[in-house]
């Protein structure tokens, strides 16, 4: 497997090549998903290539973040500047950024990186066929998960192996960013759920959102024979020896095909760790036992982290291999060739050998001064070739044959492939309709659809999947009363395969009452939609954010897109209308989707047949639980958005407006569309605007 290692800074850079790194991820400038690491400037990163090119180590570009309109043009630069310098690879969450990468530096490889939540083969399918050449899986995964996908994806498979793990699922967490304007799909994350919180009737808060960092330390064996092409190590904002450390460590272990040892095991945990280490996903064993927290007053191990140090920058501990093949012969220039392991082989020409007066130069003698390479990355395990009898060659003379060959090898190493780069061309903005938007409504109870909303003339109405196919008859029955309304179900945004049986039966029930309409939170849904006969739609887990995300979702076939709510009502304003949009206009915004059940893991029961629970934060503030498909949780905010007395998004040039309803009855959803549809209406006693006039950072 390709050990890939973080690189946060240029120091910590060095640490990751030094300790035995095949390849390096990095950001460069404000579009990658930790803005807060140190980073890389334009000549920082030029060096860098050259620096991890020349050892034989690849660089991977972060582009992994939700762009604005605006910052499409810097994309396109930074794009053409990874594809110029020869950057293996660059990774992405916006569709809009992969979709601008194909078309102006179409010979730049793609990641799918974790921000896009790819946890299921569908995803993986979908990504190939948007040109990804690897996949980064979600962190929540099991080994046998895995296992099913790397023997089936036609493109490469990258895990995380060490570091991290976030309780929500990467890319669809808005934690952060509603509640304190730091967005993780924007590179901010402020990581709130490592904050105390209190469950209703507990005399003292604890960390039910903080989970101890990952290791797979002792699966090293396991996860080669699955088929994963690359072993993530997490941590750009970790200091360089961490980086060391830890790269160090599982470097040595996959050069020896051995897991690490219990001594190396203990350096992992005393580099850092929140309370040890878990391998709960992995293992299939979600529970309490997976969660933990960096204790207070937690200090580095100051004598491990000096010595890591010493060694990474002191000497060149990523020797090149290189053989030497030398031809010295009467009356012609020295012949030098060397080659590397990469297939690299330069020729080069010195001195005529003269006719030895005293002593003759002997093919033995040349290897041995041939053989010293100090002060380069290049060690000399052969030297063959034939020198002619009686000939002699100065010392000095094959010291600048060697110089010579080293170095021309140096710039065949470190040249960029050629790649293409073509000029960006800005898409037109396509103008939204100038009329009012017309009004969805999402449920997520069955018993919050009623007449009396149905009445007042909805353009669209969601339901959960699970619910629409629970009530098919009664649904059948509102479907044929209503003519006028569409009626769609809400596919969950996280469906592994195991339980894709279930939810396709789900789908089709739906289908025969005669729901036309499928809101889709991940691009792997859109095959399985469509093979049911059903009309997709784009939902605010696929993350628009700019314009060439609604041409992407266009081109794909989605009749409509929901804007993220990430944006600011002008921004929405602004966004092409390529595609019908809609936008989410009220309701408990979303926070965060987990794998682990927050409830079950109280030891208060399943969530599944629990009633609703909730979650107060230091500044008292009341977050709703609410179980999700799979016995995972939903995060909720802990204010209700209220826009009815707003303006600004009837004139976004919306299609839709989206009332999404979670904890209220079905009198109060029929009060608030009406407040919606007539401008009038009590606000909730405690609302919130969202972001939608604030932004995020």
């Amino acid at each position: 497997m390709e050990l890939l290692a973080p690189a946060g800074s240029p120091e910590a850079l060095t640490a990751a090549v030094q300790a035995g790194a095949d390849a390096v991820y990095l950001g460069f400038g404000p579009l990658n998903a930790r803005r807060n690491a140190k980073n890389f400037t334009q000549e920082e990163l030029e060096a860098a290539v050259a620096y991890c090119h020349l050892r034989g180590v690849k660089v991977y570009l972060t582009l992994n973040t939700l762009l604005t309109h605006r910052e499409l043009p810097l994309a396109a630069e930074t794009g053409a500047l990874a594809a110029q310098l020869g950057i293996d690879a660059v990774l992405v969450q916006d569709l809009g950024v992969a979709r601008l990468l194909r078309e102006t530096c179409p010979d730049l490889p793609l990641h799918a990186s974790t921000q896009m939540t790819v946890h299921n083969l569908d995803g993986i399918l979908a990504c190939a066929e948007l040109g990804m050449t690897r996949v980064v899986l979600s962190r929540e995964l099991s080994a046998q998960a895995i296992a099913h996908l790397c023997a089936r994806s036609p493109v490469e498979i990258e895990v995380f192996g060490h570091g991290a793990l976030c309780m929500c699922y990467s890319g669809q967490c808005f934690l952060s960013a509603v509640v304190g304007r730091r967005s993780g799909n924007r590179g901010l994350c402020a990581q709130p759920c490592r904050l105390a919180y209190q469950w209703p009737g507990d005399k003292h808060p604890s960390h039910p959102l903080s989970l101890k960092d990952l290791s797979l330390a002792g699966q090293l064996g396991r996860l080669a024979e699955m088929g994963v092409a690359c072993l993530k190590i997490e941590g750009r904002m970790k200091r360089p020896e961490y980086v060391a450390v830890v790269t160090g460590i599982y470097a040595a272990a996959l050069k020896e095909g051995r897991e690490p040892t219990p001594q190396e095991r203990a350096h992992l945990e005393a580099a850092f760790s929140r309370q040890g280490f878990t391998q709960g996903y992995f293992r299939d064993q979600k529970g309490p036992e997976m969660f933990g927290t960096r204790p207070e007053g937690a200090k580095d191990p100051a004598d491990l982290f000096e010595k890591t140090k010493q060694f990474y920058t002191r000497g060149e501990h990523r020797l090149v291999p290189v053989t030497f093949s030398v031809q010295a012969k009467q009356a012609q220039p020295v012949s030098l060739t060397v080659r590397d392991p990469d297939g690299h082989t330069i020729t080069v020409q010195g001195e005529v050998p003269q006719a030895a007066r005293t002593r003759e130069t002997t093919l033995d003698q040349l290897a041995g001064q041939l053989a010293k390479t100090g002060g380069t990355v290049y060690t000399l395990t052969q030297t063959q070739g034939e020198v002619e009898a009686g000939l002699a060659l100065p010392v000095s003379a094959t010291n600048a044959l060697r110089r010579q060959a080293l170095a021309a090898l140096d710039a065949a190493r470190t040249q960029a492939p050629h790649s293409r780069v073509l000029p960006f061309q800005p898409p037109e903005t396509v103008p939204g309709p100038k009329q009012a938007p017309a009004l969805t409504l999402s449920f997520h109870r069955w018993e919050q659809l009623s007449r009396e909303s149905l009445d007042q003339g909805p353009a669209l109405v969601y339901l959960p999947c699970q619910q629409a196919a629970a009530h098919a008859e009664e649904l059948a029955q509102w479907v044929r009363e209503y003519p006028g309304v569409a009626f769609g179900v809400v596919l969950p945004r996280i469906v592994w395969d195991r339980e894709l049986p279930q939810l396709k039966q789900g789908l089709a029930a739906a289908r025969r009452a005669g729901v036309t309409q499928a809101l889709l939170g991940h691009i792997g849904q859109l095959a399985l939609a469509k093979e049911v006969d059903l009309t997709p739609r784009a939902d605010y887990g696929l993350g628009l954010t700019n314009d060439l995300g609604s041409q992407e979702l266009a081109r794909l076939g989605f009749a409509s897109a929901t804007a993220s709510f990430e944006l600011r009502l002008a921004q929405v304003r602004d966004l092409s209308k390529v595609l019908p949009t809609e936008l989410i206009v009220y309701g408990r915004l979303p926070l965060m989707i987990t794998e682990n059940c927050i409830v079950k893991n109280r030891g208060q029961g399943c969530h599944c047949q629990d009633r609703p629970q909730s979650l107060r934060d230091r500044k008292g503030e009341v977050f709703p639980v609410e179980k999700a498909w799979g016995c995972r949780s939903e995060l909720f905010n802990s204010q209700v958005l209220w826009l009815a007395d707003k303006t600004e998004w009837k004139t976004a040039g919306l299609t839709y407006a989206r009332l999404a309803f979670l904890e209220e009855s079905a009198q109060q959803c029929a009060q608030v569309m009406r407040a919606y549809r007539t401008g009038e209406g009590a606000a909730p006693a405690a609302f919130t605007r969202g972001l939608y006039y604030r932004g995020v950072e």
